[in-house]
């Protein structure tokens, strides 16, 4: 059987492109003209080497068996002049989409169509998040803002043999910039609409041969810019003040040994996600008319803080033949985020009978908190220093996470006594993995590895003043293992260009979500997933184009959906039969003429759910819903393109500089990202499918002295393209947008 299915219509055409672009890309000729200038100038007129750490190792980009995606330097910079938090990543590289229904929080990550929408505080997700070499497994853990940052990789699953804790779906890699013996560091200030502010820097000290300190801070800050029509409940919301530092210390006396202290940590006073009453215009996913994305009309409270602290040790012992990688971390982090969820004001029962806007047919306001929750993980990795064909590594990885969830409903119209209810869970687990390189000719290369995981779960609920759904109990054990692997095979074609196959596996252990007053506790079984991918890589055009582009497919046996709202308000999981994925992924840097570098970025991704008797129920209220009806309020969603997972994702940059005379240099720099229709539910509807969405961002600068100062201007989402980009379904058109447009003003120093 076919598996990557290239003859399908959905796969042909974007398939053969991308191969086609390599072959014209390989015999593309540079002019003679372009050629004397490289011969006089040979780094300014070719693309810089991107490396990467996706396999532990630092290894150039195109020799990587696996589509990696990688976010540096000005790139990175520029994307984060809004002051948005981690979902500036969103569609910025092929297959990446992030969302979330908690702000700044809680983002939620999807690569190839494949997450997890489950907003509970004990999810899971099939993407893991990995910062400094730590794995980041608790969701409100995966927010930690972004800045003194070496680079972003993203990494294509399933990563199931040298990265710890579900990755069925891919890594998001984190690497920040790690203390060095210059003394040096940069100053980075923004100021923009709606207030927003954005202080960032970092001050490298080498105090001895031996011993370098790093100290580098974020702040924040966007005034509350949406304002209540109402005299009751929060009367301005949407701001923040997001504070951040990491102090690393690198004690290195010798060649073979170092160790790298990092302490950081968080703190955010904000606000959760603005839920709006009938923002959706009924049997379209239009906006309303006259919508204003300025006001609001609550009676409920909005707030959101959240603490978090961490601190890991990694240490370096070289042996000789091999390298021990010691690397030890806890994490612990402390949210509250309360919010009016039914997005309005006043319910028909109100003692004034006053409602809106639209009908409001009950009040929700609820809050959701961590309490004593802590990440242990420690790994020990051994690597082989072996200069020759044969090259491994293997190693051990521990794991211990435990808290308690806090989930608390408000009475807001009689405020009468609220109701609580404390989910503890506690998860162990620990894997031993390897991995081995084989040179088999100068051409031809092979991986493989191996990976053991043993994953264990409990988790028990209890209220002292609701009465919780005991159908299914209050508590739960599980206790999961699996073995996955992956094999891989690359072929040089010639020095500058790699064609690769891989086969591999990935595992996500049990989910348990707890009962509450409308559902029942529900466990799903372990999910498994096999990916089969092809691609090629390469540097073309005299290293003035580099193409990776690349063909997959994936099926995942037991996927663990997550059921919300509907009109009994449940939220609940359920295992699909299986889901399968497929798709064509491309990425193209180039340099057409000297001083303007282009890059372009795209992915195809069509993942399904397979489960002819899977159903699950509807709209809460007022939506149309488009899946066939199975009676009693369900729908079947076989067939349906898995929530979140859009199927087409493209983004583009382009930069022009203009040097002057005395070495300095005007710019230009636009970036564009777009991503087709989604669904936030399982089901399809009209109403809760959201429109395409297309944002843009300009950025104009100036940079003198040899590169140490930088003055820009710059507008983030340039067109004003307002969108529904995520729904509430059990009461309502309740939905929430993205941020409109904002511009402001940037410099930059180092020293």
């Amino acid at each position: 059987m076919n598996k990557f299915n290239l003859s399908s219509p959905a796969l042909a055409a974007p398939g053969h492109l991308a191969l086609s672009i390599a072959l014209a890309l390989a015999a593309w000729p540079a002019s003679q003209a372009l050629a004397q200038a490289q011969e006089k100038s040979l780094e300014k007129t070719q693309l810089e080497t991107v490396t990467i750490t996706a396999e532990r190792r630092t290894e150039n980009i195109k020799d990587v068996p696996t589509a990696v995606s990688s976010i540096s330097g000005e790139k990175l910079d520029v994307l984060n002049s809004g002051g948005q938090d981690v979902r500036f990543l969103s569609g910025r590289v092929p297959s990446l989409n992030i969302e979330s229904s908690f702000g700044r929080a809680f983002p939620r990550f999807y690569i190839r169509g494949y997450g997890n929408v489950d907003f509970r505080l004990n999810a899971s997700q099939p993407v893991s998040l990995i910062y400094d070499d730590v794995v980041q497994e608790n969701p409100i853990l995966k927010g930690f803002p972004v800045f003194d940052m070496k680079a972003v990789e993203v990494i294509a699953g399933p990563q199931g043999t040298l990265f710890g804790r579900n990755t069925p779906a891919g890594v998001v890699k984190f690497d920040s910039v790690k203390p060095g013996k210059t003394q040096e560091g940069y100053v980075n200030l923004s100021y923009g609409t709606y207030g927003t502010s954005n202080v960032e820097g970092a001050f490298n000290v080498p105090v001895n041969e031996q011993f370098a300190l790093r100290i580098s801070a974020q702040v924040q800050h966007r005034d509350d810019w949406v304002h209540n029509t109402q005299s009751t409940g929060t009367q301005a919301t949407e701001g923040y003040d997001d504070r951040a530092v990491r102090v690393q210390a690198l004690y290195e006396p010798s060649k073979d040994f170092s160790a790298l202290v990092n302490f950081h940590n968080r703190e955010l006073k904000g606000s959760p996600r603005l839920f709006r009453a009938n923002i959706i215009k009924p049997g379209t996913n239009d906006l309303v008319d006259g919508f204003d994305p300025a006001k609001m009309s609550i009676d409920g409270t909005n707030e959101q803080r959240l603490h978090a602290s961490g601190a890991s040790l990694r240490l370096k012992l070289n042996l000789g033949e091999a390298t021990l990688h010691s690397i030890t971390a806890v994490e612990a982090v402390q949210p509250f985020s309360r919010g009016d969820v039914d997005g309005g004001y006043g319910a028909p029962y109100a003692p004034d009978g006053k409602f809106g806007p639209g009908t409001i047919p009950f009040s929700s306001e609820t809050s959701d908190a961590l309490h004593d929750h802590r990440q242990l993980s420690q790994e020990f990795r051994l690597e082989s220093n072996a200069s020759g064909p044969l090259r491994w590594q293997g190693g051990l990885y521990l794991f211990d996470e435990r808290y308690t969830v806090e989930s608390i409903n408000y009475d807001t119209i009689f405020h009468s006594p609220t109701t609580s209810a404390r989910t503890h869970q506690s998860n162990t687990a620990y894997a031993v993995f390897g991995s081995v390189n084989y040179d088999l000719t100068e051409r031809f290369k092979l991986r493989g590895g191996l990976r053991y995981t043993q994953d264990k779960k409990t988790l028990s609920t209890d209220s002292a003043d609701v009465s919780l759904d005991t159908s299914n109990g209050l508590s739960a054990k599980t206790n999961d293992s699996n073995w996955t692997w992956d094999l891989s095979g690359t072929y040089a074609l010639d020095k500058n260009t790699n064609v690769y196959a891989r086969v591999g596996t990935g595992f996500r252990g049990a989910a348990i979500l707890p009962a509450s007053a409308f559902s029942p506790m529900s466990i799903a079984k372990p999910e498994t997933l096999t990916s089969y991918e092809f691609g090629i890589k390469g540097d073309f055009w005299n290293r003035r184009a580099r193409l990776s582009a690349s063909v997959f497919r994936y099926d995942v046996n037991g996927l663990q959906l997550t059921e919300v709202g509907g009109s009994g308000n449940s939220n609940t999981v359920k295992s699909a039969n299986k889901a399968t994925g497929q798709g064509v992924e491309l990425n193209l840097d180039l340099l057409p003429i000297d001083n303007l570098v282009l890059t372009l970025g795209g992915s195809y991704n069509d993942a399904t759910i397979r489960d002819s008797g899977l159903t699950v129920g509807g709209c809460g209220d007022g939506c149309i819903v488009t899946s066939p009806a199975a009676g009693g309020g369900q729908y079947f969603v076989n067939g349906n393109q898995l929530p979140n997972a859009p199927k087409w994702v493209g983004n583009l940059t382009a930069r022009y500089g203009i040097p002057t005379k005395d070495g300095n240099e005007f710019y230009v720099y636009t970036d564009w990202a777009y991503r087709s229709e989604v669904s936030f539910f399982l089901f399809t509807s009209k109403e809760f499918t959201g429109k395409a969405l297309t944002e843009g961002g300009l950025r104009t600068g100036y940079i003198w002295n040899n590169g140490k100062y930088e003055v820009a201007g710059f507008v983030r989402n340039i067109t004003n393209q307002i969108r529904v980009t995520g729904g509430i379904n059990f009461i309502n058109l309740t939905g929430f947008i993205n941020d409109p447009r904002t511009y402001g003003v940037q410099f930059k120093a180092l020293f």
